[in-house]
Parts: C-alpha cells; sequence; structure tokens
C-alpha cells in the first residue's frame, strides 16, 4: 500500500470519499428507476417479479468478481502487478460467463426456476428472457471493477464517478427508448437497459486509466516480491467466497419466499424495497475501498476513519428511519415507484424493519476493510457465512413455524443474518489492528 500521511481529517476522508460515495448513489438508482418503468407497462406484478429474480441471478453469478475493485486497489503497485492481476480477472470474467451460459440452456434454467424455486409460470418465462439479455452484465462488472480498483489506488476516484454518469445516462436513455418505441414486457426493458449500461461503463473505465498504464509502463517494478498467481489466489478466494455466499443467499430467500403467505406480493415489492433500501446502504458501501486506500501501512489513519464511519452510518439510517416511519414511505412507493395503493401498503412493514440496515452495512464495509488492508481476509469468509447460515434460518423458522409473510420474513432474516456477521468480525478487526 502506498503511505498515508497521519495528518488524515474527517474533511480530507470526506473530499476522497464524495466521488464514490457519489458513484454508489448513481448506480443505487438504477433500481428505482427501473422498477418504477416495469410498474408502469404492462403485467407490473408479473414483470417486477421477474426482474427481481433475474438480477438476483445475475448478481449470483457475477459475485466472484465483485471484490475486484477492493483486489485492485491493494495490489496493483506496478506494471508487473497490473499484467498478473488484469490476466487473473480475464480468467475469472471467462468462468462466470460460461456459467451464465449453462444457466439460460432451457432445461437447466426452468428446472432450477419452477422445480427448485417454485416460480409461476408465467414469471419464470419473464425471468429467463431477461437473464439471457443479462448475459454481458457478469463479464462486464468484473472488467469494469478491475480498472476502477486503479483508478481508486491512484487518487483518481472523480473519474469513477464519471464513468458512473455515463452508465446512468446509458442505461436511461436506453430504457426511455425502449419503454416509448418498443412494445415488450417490462422486464425486457428493465433487462436490457442494464445490460448496455454496464458494458458502456467499462469501456469508458478502461480508457479513463489510460494515462496510469502509460506511467506504470515507464516506471520499473517497485515491488521486492513479485505478485504470484498464488499470492493473488490466496488473497482473493476468501473475498470472492465473501460475495458468492453473500449474493448466493438469494435464491434461499426467493424459494422460502415462493413458499409463503402472499408469495406473488411479495416477490413483486421486494425489488422495490431492496433497490430503495440501497440507495442508503450503497453509500456504506461506497466507503470501504477508502479505508483500503487511506487507512496507511501503519493504520495510522484508523481513528479518523472509523470516526466518519460513525457519523456515516448514523446519517444514513436516522433518514431512512424518517422515511419508513412516514407518510415519505406511501410516496415513494406509490408516487414515484408505481406501486397500487395494495401493494404500497405491503411495502411499508418490510421497509420499516429494514431502516437499521445501513448502519450496519456501514460498519461492515469498516471491518471487512481494516482485514483487507491487513490482508487477513479469511475472516471475511467466514463472517459472510455466518451471516448466510442465519439467513436461511431465520427464513426457515419464519415461514415455516410462524407463517410470516415472505417479505417480512425476508427483510428480518437479512436484518439479523447482518448483524450476527458484525458481531463475529469485530473480534478480528480489533485484532488486524492490535487492539
Amino acid at each position: 500500500m502506498q503511505k498515508i500521511p497521519s495528518q488524515l481529517s474527517l474533511k480530507k476522508i470526506f473530499i476522497f470519499w464524495l466521488p464514490l460515495g457519489a458513484t454508489w448513489l448513481m448506480m443505487s438508482v438504477e433500481g428505482p428507476f427501473l422498477s418504477a418503468l416495469i410498474a408502469r407497462l404492462d403485467e407490473p406484478t408479473y414483470n417486477l417479479a421477474a426482474y427481481g429474480v433475474a438480477f438476483s441471478f445475475a448478481l449470483i453469478i457475477e459475485a466472484p468478481v465483485i471484490m475486484m475493485m477492493s483486489a485492485s486497489t491493494v495490489l496493483v503497485k506496478d506494471k508487473y502487478s497490473f499484467n498478473k492481476l488484469k490476466r487473473f480477472t480475464y480468467f475469472l470474467t471467462a468462468g462466470i460467463t460460461l456459467l451464465m451460459l449453462i444457466l439460460v440452456i432451457p432445461a437447466v434454467f426452468y428446472f432450477i426456476a419452477e422445480d427448485l424455486i417454485g416460480l409461476p409460470q408465467r414469471v419464470s418465462y419473464l425471468t429467463h428472457i431477461a437473464t439471457i439479455i443479462l448475459l454481458p452484465w457478469p463479464a462486464a462488472i468484473g472488467y469494469r471493477r478491475f480498472y476502477q480498483g486503479v483508478l481508486i489506488r491512484n487518487n483518481m476516484t472523480r473519474r469513477v464517478a464519471y464513468g458512473t454518469v455515463i452508465r446512468l445516462g446509458t442505461m436511461a436513455t436506453t430504457a426511455f427508448i425502449m419503454y416509448f418505441y418498443f412494445n415488450v414486457p417490462g422486464v425486457v426493458v428493465g433487462s436490457t437497459a442494464l445490460s448496455v449500461a454496464v458494458l458502456a461503463e467499462a469501456v469508458a473505465s478502461r480508457f479513463m486509466t489510460s494515462e496510469i498504464l502509460i506511467k506504470l509502463n515507464k516506471e520499473p517494478s517497485i515491488e521486492e516480491e513479485k505478485l504470484t498467481y498464488r499470492t493473488i489466489y490466496t488473497f482473493y478466494y476468501p473475498l470472492a467466497l465473501m460475495s458468492l455466499l453473500s449474493l448466493g443467499v438469494q435464491p434461499f430467500v426467493i424459494f422460502f419466499v415462493g413458499q409463503s403467505r402472499m408469495a406473488l406480493e411479495s416477490l413483486a415489492v421486494l425489488p422495490v424495497i431492496t433497490s430503495f433500501v440501497f440507495i442508503f446502504r450503497a453509500l456504506g458501501l461506497s466507503y470501504q475501498e477508502v479505508i483500503i486506500a487511506r487507512i496507511g501501512d501503519d493504520k495510522s489513519g484508523y481513528i479518523p476513519l472509523r470516526n466518519f464511519a460513525i457519523i456515516l452510518s448514523g446519517v444514513l439510517s436516522i433518514i431512512l428511519l424518517i422515511i419508513a416511519f412516514t407518510p415519505l414511505s406511501d410516496i415513494w412507493f406509490r408516487d414515484v415507484s408505481g406501486l397500487s395503493d395494495l401493494l404500497s401498503e405491503f411495502a411499508r412493514t418490510p421497509l420499516k424493519i429494514m431502516a437499521i440496515i445501513p448502519a450496519l452495512t456501514v460498519f461492515i464495509s469498516f471491518q471487512r476493510s481494516v482485514l483487507i488492508s491487513d490482508k487477513n481476509t479469511a475472516p471475511i469468509t467466514w463472517g459472510t457465512a455466518i451471516e448466510f447460515a442465519v439467513i436461511v434460518i431465520v427464513m426457515l423458522l419464519s415461514i415455516n413455524v410462524f407463517s410470516f409473510v415472505g417479505a417480512v420474513a425476508a427483510t428480518t432474516s437479512f436484518v439479523v443474518g447482518r448483524c450476527a456477521a458484525n458481531f463475529y468480525l469485530t473480534f478480528y478487526a480489533k485484532v488486524s489492528m492490535g487492539n
């Protein structure tokens, strides 16, 4: 890691974090925006449910490359390490694309969607179409996150935000064109807009690193010990497992929700609720790379970074609590998201349950970043495994024993699972700091 001056103030942290926060905030708008369009097209309940399931499938497939931004922020120090990690990234993205291709084979897909998850036939059909359209999504995510990590390591966080502006502009343009000029299901509008947008951002991220790559090619290697594939694998596989477990829980949640009371309504509102909460979670997730980049070799940035995390977590959860427990939630669900009065009423309780998730997200981002900066990534996987297990157990009990409504069971399990992971990682984060 680069040596970071010990005089790290809250103001400096805010300036460094702001473009990354804006990037994640802009990305978080995608879900509510596309859900609002889908809700205004034909068969909104079926299409919203299909969009949520297809997006969950895409997220699971992309899970192994999600942490590539953190990896390149930590590991790319010179030309040699850049090329080594780039080849590793290409290999990984090729593998997940192959996996996505296998998933969309009709026999495989419908076995998972209908026989295992229990989706209604209309929902599974629409989900299959959307999943095919999302084929480029995982590889494009891995590619652009690799280059974004290079930008962050070189203090070019604004360029990351510029790339997201391109992504949002492309997404909105594509969505509006399909919405107004093509007579296609809403889920096709949403998935096409997502695929085109992330491809545009991936290309933009590569071009914005050109200046850095020229500099790296001119400079000699600075590493005392060459970066090897074994080193990359040892560092990265716990992060990949963490992402896989974190996102892999989604099919289990969908499965249990499909067996619950008011299953169709729950499947319809969950993507709307989670995409809205993600607006607040995104600002916490964006803080992870800030800590990795600014904590310093001697960990001198720990205290100010921790203080900023406390402030950020408090602000985010207070705002969401105010929205969840006031008529502002109705404005969002009914007027902005386009849900019917019935679905808007249905979504209120799950949103209230999720109100503390932004604070928990900031805390876990902080804990994970401390461990990543110390190159001690194994506890992150175990923490996520605990979260996964707790979510499944809570879903199993709440639906099969206590007969919860699906959306209530899902949001409750998310909160309880995250609390368990936060508790587990507290000890290891303190150990990494020598406390």
